[in-house]
């Protein structure tokens, strides 16, 4: 869903557009975080973004366009970030491995706060729920496409399989995390870092059967 400015308005006016768009997507990103979907008024993002009330309905509409348009603007800062961390310094297998996995799960924390706003929403908004799975399996093409070097290492009938399912294994872990924190399983308490480290391992020993010898942070 797209909300920027129409092409014929003057240049200057464009730029005005565009900063009150994005005061918008930054209010409504703030209000996010705080309160969830519920804190999410026009009145709340108008005030937050220090604009008028008629000026947010004009850019973006009503709630579920605005939801909409916040979601997506998440979407794409995730995607930016897991191309931009899908970068190893080195290009053996198993760093290559940790690399994409590391890639995974350090996107999920640094957006931790905002994607659990749209996990929850998406279990009864539908429209929410699709556009967190398009955006999911997009990451999912991403992830194998990273990993395709390694594919002949993979000692399987189909390697796209075993990569399809570290991605899930990956991904639903991180999902987990961001719901429920780290002590919702277990006593054990297990840092981001340290839920990196294992999956890195788990990864590695299922595509390669070899284990890593080092922290997922040292191979980065």
């Amino acid at each position: 869903m797209s909300i920027e400015p129409s092409l014929d308005l003057p240049s200057a006016q464009q730029a005005r557009s565009r900063l009150t768009q994005q005061r918008i997507l930054e209010a409504g990103t703030v209000l996010l975080e705080e309160g969830g979907t519920e804190a999410l008024t026009a009145a709340a993002v108008a005030s937050r973004a220090g604009i008028s009330v008629g000026s947010v309905y004009r850019r973006v509409g009503d709630k579920d366009r605005l939801i909409a348009a916040l979601q997506r603007n998440m979407i794409d800062q995730f995607r930016a970030d897991i191309v931009r961390r899908f970068t190893p310094l080195h290009t053996d297998p198993t760093t290559r491995v940790a690399a994409a996995v590391a890639g995974i799960t350090e996107t999920f924390e640094a957006h931790k706060r905002l994607m659990r706003v749209f996990v929850i929403a998406g279990t009864t908004d539908p429209a929410v729920a699709r556009a967190g799975s398009e955006a999911s399996v997009d990451a999912g093409r991403v992830f194998r496409r990273f990993l395709e070097p390694i594919a002949p290492m993979i000692d399987a009938p189909d390697p796209e399989v075993r990569l399809d399912f570290v991605f899930r294994l990956v991904h639903g872990a991180c999902v987990t995390r961001v719901l429920n924190g780290e002590r919702f399983e277990s006593e054990q308490p297990l840092t981001w870092r340290q839920l990196t480290d294992e999956l890195v391992n788990v990864a590695c020993l299922y595509l390669l059967g070899m284990p890593t010898q080092r922290s997922a942070s040292s191979w980065m």
